[in-house]
């Protein structure tokens, strides 16, 4: 019986010690990025089950969020190893303790790697006629979901047009837009994603949409404005019903980290995105246009774990990234 007893206590603490180690060797991991209806959010559910499949000592959890804004605004407080997505300017914003960061300016982001550019979309219901941006006036419009980085982008670009007050404005979330565009409560609204959107296509398949190109002079307004932006053409195609390119305009977007996060994460991290993100644009072609080269536009500090991967991969830093 003693013989007994201690044999199962002998195999209890050796399950329990194997136990510790699987714990141990565990690296959880938060991802957070924007509204589920979104590209950026599928994105991140990509990179969750990449990581998974690349290193099962990841355990990453998905998030979901109301923008960019909201994620930078967590980044200030969130412990451990925390991956969120955010356009470098926004990042600049928040380190100048400029709108919508007055009173808080926080130099914690640290870049990891680079995801697919924002893709601006001005899109009204056919119905109405509007065939260009200048054509918004007097109409009713959501500028970006309320609060978020679109919707100050957004605002900013009608205001550098002379639109501000031409244009009425409602501020209601990303996903009403859709709601209020088939029941004609709105003319039309604006988003910033990668493109295709899955908001657009599935929008595209039950209504009649118009995707408005800007001008050269006025994309060139913007441009000057805010030089981050670059000109984007949507090919025909993109979305149901769109017979014509589309010119309108895009913006780089960063995969970013903050200080407290793990060297050995960062690492792991950076170099599984880059090792698959041939696979990944296997599956979406929004990864395709993702390259080493872009790193440089992200605007915040390289994490030391990430800065490893880069010079063992010869990508070249910019000093103010170090």
């Amino acid at each position: 019986m003693k013989k007994s007893i201690a044999g199962v206590l002998g195999a209890a603490t050796l399950a329990l010690g194997l136990a510790s180690a699987n714990a141990a060797t565990q690296t959880p991991l938060t991802l957070k990025s924007a509204k589920t209806a979104t590209s950026y959010y599928m994105m991140t559910v990509q990179l969750a089950e990449m990581l998974k499949k690349a290193d099962s000592s990841f355990v990453p959890t998905v998030e979901e969020s109301q923008g960019s804004v909201q994620n930078v605004k967590e980044s200030f407080i969130r412990p451990g190893n925390f991956v969120f997505t955010a356009p470098p300017s926004l990042i600049a914003d928040a380190r100048a303790g400029k709108a919508p960061f007055e009173g808080q300016a926080h130099d914690t982001a640290r870049t990891l790697f680079v995801m697919p550019g924002i893709t601006v979309h001005f899109v009204v219901r056919t119905e109405t006629g509007i065939k260009s941006i200048s054509e918004l006036a007097g109409h009713t419009f959501v500028s970006g979901g309320k609060g978020t980085f679109c919707e100050q982008s957004v605002n900013r670009v009608l205001g550098v047009l002379g639109l501000t007050d031409k244009v009425q404005t409602e501020a209601v979330e990303l996903g009403a837009a859709s709601s209020a565009m088939r029941n004609g409560k709105i003319d039309g609204f604006a988003t910033c994603s990668a493109h295709p959107t899955p908001q657009l296509v599935e929008l595209a398949t039950t209504n009649d949409l118009s995707i408005l190109s800007f001008t050269d002079e006025e994309r060139d307004k913007i441009i000057a404005m805010n030089p981050m932006y670059a000109p984007m053409t949507l090919p025909a195609g993109t979305y149901k019903g769109q017979t014509k390119p589309v010119a309108t305009l895009a913006m780089p977007v960063g995969a970013y980290g903050t200080d407290k996060m793990d060297d050995k994460a960062a690492y792991a991290i950076t170099k599984t995105f880059w090792e698959w993100k041939d696979k990944l644009a296997a599956d979406n072609p929004w990864w395709s246009g993702v390259t080493k080269d872009m790193v440089s536009l992200m605007g915040a500090k390289v994490h030391p774990g990430a800065a490893k991967y880069y010079a063992e991969a010869g990508v070249a830093l910019p000093d103010s990234m170090k």
